[in-house]
């Protein structure tokens, strides 16, 4: 909110809160210009407390700690308005004759020391009011800093999380081409041309926090092609996919760890136990599901950071909306997600 904003902002509220102050205390008298006068006066003076607290005393003592200061200050203010008003409302009632008639009895502010005690009281209000207003304010903005503060350091941890990604996937990718050049076999070539398909894919339409699923989909069955390059057409995956996924958005590269890992650990090669991948899609839940015979022949039993990666996206970007179970048996590896996109 910009400062004339705000200014027109508490403009309009003071004057709706002294007109409706105004008629109210009026009620029953006698009708006279000097009544109105008067008790939008002392609603004026009200107001000058409650911003000379606000935007003089507050900032040159409480917001330094100064709590004696500030106790004196507001004790200074208060006298000070109470001799104020009460000069204010004697010319008032000398200049225009004020008797404040209603039902016709004269009716008077009471003697002097009740209007000096209810001025007092008044001017006590509107100080703890200010008070009050000031503390909230800052509390709001404080907590919506405070907000703010960890919605950038989600934003930049899950920005990095991602960015580990294709340096993870490159590493592996380029492994496996490195085989097949090694080997000098004919599907390098398109190899290396589909590894440049899936890597456009993840540098220039994956940077959403969130992105098409059929387009996430198609991404794992170019990943899943590539390797079966890399075995010459020796790798048996089995993928199905139920449910409509046209109009549902999942977050980017989520998945594509489960299909690495089990290329990367299980058995691709085993025709009677192919690599099992379903991606089922009902309403706005999706439950995808992995199974892989584990390559007991992997030296590599390292996990990388693939799935450490995995699980802290889920809980930056869907907590408490999703279930991840993994399954580390003997022989094989299964994992189930269930997530509500």
């Amino acid at each position: 909110m910009t400062s004339v904003q705000k200014f027109l902002l508490h403009t309009i509220v003071w004057a709706f809160l002294i007109t409706i102050f105004t008629f109210a205390a009026t009620a029953g008298f006698n009708s006279s210009n000097g009544i109105y006068i008067l008790f939008i006066g002392l609603s004026l003076l009200n107001v000058l407390i409650f911003y000379t607290n606000l935007y003089l005393i507050i900032p040159i003592t409480l917001d330094k700690r100064k709590f004696f200061m500030w106790m004196l200050a507001c004790l200074v203010i208060v006298i000070s308005f109470v001799a104020i008003k009460y000069g204010f409302m004697f010319y008032m009632h000398e200049l225009s004759g004020l008797k404040m008639i209603a039902k016709d009895k004269v009716m008077l502010f009471g003697s002097s020391s009740q209007t000096l005690i209810s001025t007092f009281v008044t001017n006590g209000f509107f100080i703890f009011l200010s008070t009050v207003y000031k503390f909230t304010v800052d509390w709001f903005f404080n907590e919506r800093e405070k907000s703010d503060l960890e919605k950038q350091s989600l934003t930049a941890e899950l920005a990095f999380l991602k960015s580990q990604i294709n340096p993870h996937f490159l590493f592996n990718s380029l492994n496996n081409i490195y085989s097949l050049a090694y080997q000098k076999s004919d599907a390098t070539p398109d190899a290396i041309l589909k590894l440049s398909e899936i890597m456009r894919y993840m540098l220039y339409e994956s940077n959403d926090s969130r992105v098409s699923l059929e387009k996430e989909i198609t991404y794992l069955k170019s990943y899943i092609e590539l390797q079966k390059l890399r075995f010459r057409g020796n790798a048996h995956v089995i993928l199905e996919v139920e449910g409509q996924i046209h109009h549902q958005h999942i977050l980017p590269l989520i998945l594509i760890s489960f299909v690495e890992n089990a290329f990367k650990h299980g058995l691709a090669t085993d025709e009677k136990n192919p690599i099992h991948i379903n991606i089922s899609v009902f309403e706005d839940k999706l439950l995808f599901t992995i199974k892989n015979r584990k390559n007991k022949l992997n030296k590599d039993q390292t996990g990388g950071i693939g799935m450490v990666n995995v699980k802290r996206r889920l809980d930056l970007s869907y907590p408490e909306k999703y279930k991840l179970t993994i399954e580390n048996k003997e022989d094989d590896y299964f994992s189930e997600l269930y997530l509500n996109l």
